[in-house]
């Protein structure tokens, strides 16, 4: 099943009994990436009562409730990723308390409504694990390994050039052994891939 994440950061603002929900969701790498995007909010709203969060980032996973009471706002935020289809998205909600207490189902409410408000206005893409595939060849094959790259529109990663040419493809994770197969076909089994870089 196809994964998604954003093709740029969206957000949105609430207002809920007096208090101000301030929704941001972002593509981010990894763990690390959320981190610091996280550290950046917390900066410019140094004066916010709370920011919650949630992270799908395959293995790296996680949320917050940042202070709510627990399961309110980080696993709220979570869900609305997991039914978007999302990965390599954090998603924060930064709330300012307006005086008005909200209890435990008024805050799961709120804190999904933000996120689920900012995601209406995303544009999904789909999430495709990529590769780096080395190729070595003689020059003769050279031309013709380069515009079979064109045709499948990979990206010509890196060249080098000594006694023989090593092209270094990206291509999505799950073309990689295809591509070999395919090369070798192309050079008539002239082309070789060093695994090490």
């Amino acid at each position: 099943m196809p994964t998604f994440t954003l093709a740029h950061p969206v957000s949105a603002e609430l207002e809920i009994r007096k208090s101000r929900f301030i929704a941001h969701a972002l593509p981010v790498a990894d763990r690390e990436a959320a981190m610091a995007e996280l550290r950046r909010l917390r900066d410019e709203h140094p004066s916010a009562t709370h920011v919650c969060w949630a992270l799908l980032a395959g293995g790296q996973s996680g949320m917050s409730d940042d202070g709510e009471p627990s399961g309110t706002a980080g696993r709220p935020i979570l869900e609305v990723l997991r039914h978007h289809d999302l990965d390599g998205v954090l998603a924060a909600v930064v709330r300012y308390y307006g005086g008005v207490k909200l209890g435990a189902g008024g805050l799961v409410r709120a804190y999904t409504d933000a996120i689920a408000v900012a995601l209406q206005e995303a544009v999904r893409v789909e999430r495709i694990a990529q590769a780096h595939l080395m190729v070595e060849l003689g020059y003769p094959d050279e031309t013709r390994v380069r515009h079979w790259i064109e045709q499948q529109q990979f990206t010509l990663a890196q060249s080098q050039y000594a006694m023989t040419v090593r092209l270094t493809i990206q291509l999505p994770a799950s073309a990689v052994e295809a591509a070999r197969s395919a090369l070798r076909d192309l050079t008539q089994g002239r082309a070789g891939f060093p695994e090490h870089f």
